[in-house]
């Protein structure tokens, strides 16, 4: 048996012709067993076990190496020869450097479709599905493997096409999204537009097919309401494009939570999964006016911290007619009186008058904001739009005339 020195020097020649296309090939994606002529089993990474055989036999046109499993030595294959080398400690960390980049970048990826998927959203039409799939329910023996498949089959493709909803807004609102929104993939550049094409419509088709293929009108119904809202609240196209119009806009969003969702769903569970009659219930009127309420809140919420982008490009929001001052405020006494309204007791005059007091509460506070908001104003008063514009003018405020007045520079 040799030594350890002698092995370490060891060298086979092999036949000098070789094939320039091995090293095209030659990649870190798979691990192949080879046996050279010394019988020194070696685990080599190539990408084809026929071509890593072809390349240690005839030789390849750049050197490549492997670990021998026997004697724990580093084994090179080159044009010249196979040689045996005691160390290969650098081997290894190049071996874990690459799977750790491998690993960091499937992790980016992950993530970078987390925040694209908009996952705010997609909490929502799991919660708001599901919630409203309970209502149909009249005992809890109710609940059946049936039922819950019945209830995978709405949220899997409701999930797709709020994916779909959201990644085609994404695509449309690039430049926007750079001033509002900058950490999404599409605006920060963590995905080319190609691929997030091809996400939208695989979640598009998807969707549509699994409608398609459950059988059930409601499901298909809410999923195709869904895309046609969805793809004219986003799609530069004539008589589309309806974020740009504060009321169009709000409609498409309170139209698909607060009644598709309610109604569909309901009547999927109710009469395609667990098997009863239609009949609307008292507590699906009660879901559909609380979701019409709170979703036209969401509706005016929204679009507040995206003031800057939604200005500059036009989108004509409320908080953009309104201001954001005047949106949160009065978003939030809104929400304010329909809490409290779920407290009041009809059969009692104490509890009605204590809500009638109450409803003068928000009106004060209503005012209060108003005058606050008139003081700011007298105090900065906003530039109009196309004076702000021109650059080679100056502005001056006439409190007398009360209006903007432009003057040249230098008056």
């Amino acid at each position: 048996m040799r030594t350890a020195a002698a092995a370490s020097s060891h060298l086979v020649t092999l036949p000098s012709w070789h094939d320039k296309r091995l090293h095209n090939n030659l990649h870190p994606a798979c691990c192949v067993k080879l046996r050279t002529k010394d019988h020194h089993q070696v685990v080599a990474m190539n990408r084809n076990e026929s071509r890593l055989h072809k390349a240690s036999k005839f030789g390849c046109n750049s050197a490549t190496r492997g670990i021998c499993r026997r004697c724990s030595r580093q084994v090179v294959f080159s044009k010249a020869g196979v040689s045996l080398q005691e160390g290969f400690g650098s081997f290894r960390e190049d071996e874990g450097s690459w799977h750790s980049s491998l690993t960091s970048g499937v992790v980016e990826k992950l993530e970078a479709f987390y925040r694209f998927s908009r996952p705010h959203t997609v909490i929502g039409t799991v919660i708001g599905i599901t919630s409203v799939s309970l209502l149909p329910l009249q005992t809890s023996s109710e609940i059946s493997p049936a039922f819950v498949m019945g209830l995978i089959k709405a949220v899997v493709p409701s999930v797709c096409m709020n994916i779909y909803v959201v990644g085609l807004n994404q695509l449309f609102d690039v430049e926007i999204d750079k001033v509002n929104k900058p950490t999404l993939p599409l605006a920060s550049g963590e995905f080319s537009m190609a691929t997030g094409v091809t996400i939208v419509a695989a979640s598009l088709i998807t969707s549509i097919y699994m409608g398609v293929k459950f059988q059930s009108p409601p499901l298909l119904a809410a999923l195709l309401i869904s895309f046609l809202l969805g793809s004219a609240y986003s799609v530069e196209l004539p008589l589309m494009r309806w974020k740009r119009h504060a009321f169009l806009a709000a409609s498409c969003i309170l139209i698909v939570r607060a009644v598709v969702v309610q109604l569909a769903f309901f009547i999927h569970m109710q009469k395609f999964v667990l098997g009863k009659p239609v009949a609307i219930t008292r507590t699906l009127v009660f879901a559909t006016a609380f979701m019409c309420f709170f979703s036209a809140v969401i509706a005016l919420f929204k679009d507040i911290p995206d003031l800057d982008g939604d200005r500059d490009f036009g989108i004509q929001s409320f908080t953009v007619k309104l201001g954001q001052e005047k949106v949160a405020g009065h978003s939030t006494l809104a929400v304010m009186l329909w809490l409290q309204a779920q407290s009041v007791d009809l059969t009692t005059n104490t509890s009605i008058t204590s809500f009638y007091m109450f409803i003068w509460k928000p009106s004060h506070k209503s005012f209060m904001i108003k005058k606050k908001l008139a003081k700011k104003m007298r105090q900065n008063r906003p530039i109009p739009y196309w004076i702000r514009m021109r650059t080679d003018n100056t502005i001056r405020y006439n409190a007398k005339r009360r209006h903007w007045r432009r003057t040249k520079l230098g008056f």
